[in-house]
């Protein structure tokens, strides 16, 4: 137990705020807070708070989107801090997927922690036995081989006209990620190649 506080402690005093961009800051839960920003507060976690490559180019492609009324799905949720991003830039519903229940725990204590609680659904297990479908905004920051595997499932869950944010797709899967989705039915619409990893922003097509 002592490790315990002595490590949850380290964590708390390492955790400083993180901007995204010119609209968006990330926050510990006890610091102030600036009038004109959006604000997400995180408890510090092992399930991302922002700093990881992949988390920051999501959350500055999902500032780009226009999110109002949307339906969004987060698979990989971890701390939940991409639907919650995506709440705070107008979608009206998100459901959280993750397979660690410790996870799951987190997104719920983050959400609550942001007053979102109600707009912001949890689900503790795989995609297969997750029951909602026709999103109009699925991120999903999981392996490229994840992504490869899921690929029929994930694709149906999105209305015509939806977007798919992946990410945690390291170089080397970038490609047939890509084709995979585009074979399914997607237009490519941003392709961004980070230090190791890449996101990869595409749009379900209309059936003609």
């Amino acid at each position: 137990m002592a490790n315990s506080n002595l490590i949850h402690t380290s964590l708390r005093r390492d955790y400083r705020p993180i901007e995204i961009g010119t609209r968006l800051v990330i926050l510990p839960p006890d610091t102030p807070a600036p009038a004109d920003k959006l604000i997400l507060r995180l408890e510090r976690g092992a399930f991302g708070s922002g700093e990881h490559e992949t988390t920051h180019s999501c959350l500055e492609l999902i500032l780009e989107q226009k999110m109002r009324t949307a339906r969004v799905l987060d698979l990989g949720s971890g701390t939940g801090i991409l639907a919650l991003a995506c709440l705070r830039c107008g979608a009206d519903q998100c459901w959280c997927i993750d397979v660690d229940p410790a996870a799951v725990a987190s997104c719920q204590r983050n959400s609550q922690l942001n007053g979102l609680e109600h707009r912001l659904q949890h689900y503790c297990g795989t995609l297969e036995h997750f029951p909602q479908d026709n999103f109009d905004f699925v991120v999903a920051n999981i392996y490229g081989d994840i992504l490869l595997d899921i690929a029929v499932d994930l694709a149906g869950r999105l209305r015509p006209g939806g977007r798919l944010l992946l990410s945690g797709i390291l170089w080397e899967y970038n490609y047939e990620v890509r084709r995979r989705y585009q074979k399914l039915g997607f237009n490519l619409l941003k392709n961004r190649m980070l230090d190791e990893f890449s996101t990869v922003l595409l749009e379900k097509k209309f059936k003609t």
